[in-house]
């Protein structure tokens, strides 16, 4: 059995499946109908399932963990959004929080589609126990941030959609929305403490150093300083609503350029991550 091509079949199902989940989720939007929120969660654990296989066949295909090229941080990054949404999707019930976060998805999962799918062997430096705790933490980490994000871009919008006839939906008030994009964001934040701690001795260990401030580092480092003071104005100065949506939207950008700007635009130790 050729399984890089069972991989990629399994991989461009879930991609399709998600497209399509966004495509139900937002005609969810328009048209207000119990029926499609219902389609659209089926079909966004069905992706997800399918993604899921698609990641434990690329490990066993290349007999380590599936976490060490552009494409396969990409992949998973999807992933971790996809786990992430789908926690706080169950424990809020949220019908309209997909139409704001599947996009996300959908766009860093597109993004893994257009690198290079090949396995390469294992670069020296990454062939370490601290691969898999690392970056499994920056994954979760990443993929919280991307549901704040989502919900904060949904908090902004909520003026516009509570004008709106959603009595038949689950839909949270504007106070909810504030604290579940605190929620997610602190836990993203929590997560990515260990990420830069996990980091540093990963880097010690393989380079010498704990921190030579290379873009990768500088980057995640100023993606920390952003939200550490977004928390800390939450919790210092009471900062809510509009405000806080917004300082969560500009740390996922921040986050985003971390992973694909410094990949793309500058050199650094870690783009082949």
């Amino acid at each position: 059995m050729d399984l890089f091509k069972v991989e990629s079949g399994l991989f461009y199902l879930a991609l399709a499946g998600y497209f399509i989940a966004m495509i139900l989720y937002i005609l969810l939007f328009v048209n207000k109908k119990e029926s499609l929120n219902k389609r659209a969660k089926n079909v966004l654990l069905v992706s997800f399932a399918l993604h899921t296989l698609a990641l434990i066949t690329r490990g066993v295909n290349a007999g380590r963990i599936p976490l060490s090229n552009q494409y396969e941080f990409a992949t998973a990054f999807a992933w971790g959004i996809g786990l992430c949404f789908l926690i706080f999707e169950k424990k809020f019930n949220f019908a309209l929080m997909g139409t704001f976060v599947s996009p996300i998805l959908f766009l860093v999962i597109g993004y893994a589609a257009m690198t290079d799918k090949s396995i390469r062997p294992i670069m020296p430096a990454l062939d370490s126990k601290w691969l898999a705790i690392h970056v499994s933490l920056a994954i979760i980490s990443y993929g919280s941030f991307a549901v704040a994000a989502g919900i904060s871009a949904m908090y902004l919008a909520s003026d516009r959609i509570f004008k709106k006839n959603f009595e038949n939906l689950s839909l949270a008030d504007k106070e909810t929305l504030d604290m579940i994009s605190y929620k997610a964001s602190a836990f993203g934040f929590l997560l990515l403490c260990l990420v830069m701690i996990t980091g540093a001795i990963w880097a010690e260990a393989a380079w010498g150093r704990y921190w030579a401030f290379d873009p990768k580092e500088t980057w995640s480092l100023i993606t920390w300083i952003i939200y550490a003071i977004y928390l800390h104005l939450r919790k210092s100065k009471g900062l809510q609503g509009r405000k806080a949506a917004i300082f969560s939207i500009i740390g996922f950008a921040s986050v985003i350029f971390t992973y694909i700007g410094v990949n793309t635009l500058l050199p650094s130790l870690h783009s082949y991550i």
